[in-house]
């Protein structure tokens, strides 16, 4: 029986490198972007778009956006700009209505006087009016705090001259002013889940999401989805995404469409903007739960690489849970196999971790080299330690045994080792603890610190755990603004 357990155990620790496995496939997959993409089907287009701005007391961000829109190399007389304001309390509605003075017939101010129900609502109220005549061809969704490359929307917009794209998004970069230890994670983490991820999805020929501070539809693709923007989800971008390819049209990234946003440099704004997230996308993955693994499906949604990648990272809690007691248990069961698959789990992520650092700065050398430093540290000082100790595993040994034991009723090198194994979940716990002593008034001097020894990697782990407890737990689905300054910059 105790070897049918260890054997168990095993599996469980060899199942918490699914994640860093799929990671390596997608980064494998990016180097086929050069010769399997959608670039061969585009055209010179123009399309009459409307742009949808949702804005919730955005008064220091809306003007700004809306200048630059107005700037972008695109045909003024084919673009139009919708603030679809949500019961504002604030200077928006004031700004918006300057703003369509300025631009007559470009800019419009659409006003709900019923607000606080969420994006998707507000995008509802702006589609009914576009949707109302004949003149949108495209429709942009975008944020209010989103700033355009002067050619993102017409890189965008030439992959519509193909009628079987329904839906296009642009490289959403970070670009806060001035950017902190937080929003540079961000930015290196950017160029692994887009530059890299929506790349390696390209060529899969699936879109897990087209962003929705970026996201363009067409008409046609509008209509065929319904008209509307789903409203039961916390992730109505991930849904639409969905929607548009089950309904037969394709969805893709444009790399060189390149927008900019402000993201949070505080790990409260993180962990509420990314439990929204995370939220969201355990709500798809029950809404969608009949096109998983389809039989016979070798693309989309229901196929078996996409499947197991998209689980691989939306389980990625559990699975680190899983490997963490599995290679506790192997310690009192087997403590040579456990040894073994300690090695393997901490050699994988090396693997991986070094093979994707290398990556991003070709994907994206100027943000690679602006935020290396967070890059290298997302995981944790600790992870990159037993990462070095995988390697080294013998002079990281002596290290330990070096530091004398305070007493043989307490064994020092015993306490080190149980740690060391179970790292690799209870870096989760260290985070929410990180989380929740910044939101008790915790000065950043202290926590960034701690924040470079933990990763901010285990903190969006930990926030995907936090996701499946409020989702147990049935907590309101709330759509939960992060709050934006206006400090954007173009560094392009």
């Amino acid at each position: 029986m105790q070897e049918v357990w260890v054997w168990v155990c095993v599996v469980a620790v060899f199942l918490g490198t699914a994640p860093q496995l799929a990671a390596l496939i997608q980064f494998l997959l990016v180097g086929l972007h050069g010769v399997r993409n959608h670039y061969p089907h585009c055209a010179p287009a123009t399309r009459r778009v409307a742009v949808l701005i949702p804005a919730w007391n955005e008064g220091l961000v809306i003007d700004n956006t809306i200048e630059h829109m107005m700037s972008l190399d695109y045909p003024r007389d084919a673009l139009r700009v919708y603030v679809i304001d949500d019961a504002s309390t604030d200077q928006t509605p004031q700004l918006a209505q300057a703003a369509a003075l300025r631009y007559p017939g470009n800019v419009f101010h659409l006003r709900r006087e019923k607000g606080g129900q969420g994006k998707a609502h507000t995008l509802n109220y702006g589609l009914a009016h576009v949707l109302g005549d004949d003149w949108m061809e495209a429709v942009l969704i975008t944020d209010a705090d989103v700033q355009y490359s002067r050619d993102a929307l017409t890189r965008m917009v030439r992959h519509l001259a193909d009628p079987k794209v329904g839906a296009i998004t642009a490289y959403i970069k970070e670009g806060s002013d001035p950017g902190g230890y937080v929003s540079r994670s961000i930015a290196f983490e950017y160029i692994t889940a887009q530059a890299a991820s929506r790349r390696a999805q390209n060529v899969m020929g699936v879109m897990a999401c087209v962003a929705g501070g970026a996201q363009l539809h067409s008409r046609e693709n509008l209509i065929a989805i319904g008209g509307a923007i789903d409203t039961s989800t916390l992730a109505e971008d991930t849904y639409t995404t969905f929607l548009t390819e089950l309904s037969g049209r394709r969805a893709l990234f444009d790399p060189s469409a390149v927008v900019w946003a402000e993201e949070p440099d505080a790990l409260v704004s993180l962990w509420k903007q990314r439990l929204r997230w995370a939220r969201g996308n355990l709500q798809l993955s029950w809404a969608f739960r009949h096109a998983w693994f389809r039989p016979f499906s070798h693309r989309g949604i229901g196929g078996l690489v996409f499947g197991l990648i998209w689980f691989a990272t939306v389980l990625t809690p559990i699975l680190m849970l899983m490997a963490m007691v599995g290679g506790l248990s192997l310690l009192f069961l087997n403590p040579a196999w456990a040894w073994r698959a300690f090695h393997v789990l901490w050699l994988t992520n090396v693997f991986v971790y070094l093979f994707q650092l290398l990556m991003c700065f070709v994907i994206d050398p100027q943000t690679s080299k602006r935020s290396w430093l967070e890059g290298a540290l997302f995981p944790g000082l600790l992870s990159v330690g037993l990462m070095a100790w995988s390697v080294f595993p013998e002079r990281l040994q002596q290290l330990v045994l070096a530091f004398p034991s305070p007493g043989e009723q307490w064994d020092w090198h015993a306490v080190v080792i149980l740690a060391l194994y179970a790292w690799v979940g209870a870096c989760m716990a260290a985070a929410w603890a990180l989380y929740r002593l910044e939101r008790a008034g915790a000065p950043a001097w202290l926590v960034r610190p701690l924040l470079a020894l933990v990763g901010v990697g285990p903190v969006l782990c930990a926030v995907s755990l936090s996701a499946y407890v409020q989702e147990l737990r049935g907590a309101e689905r709330k759509w939960d603004k992060t709050v934006k300054t206006g400090k954007v910059r173009q560094l392009e």
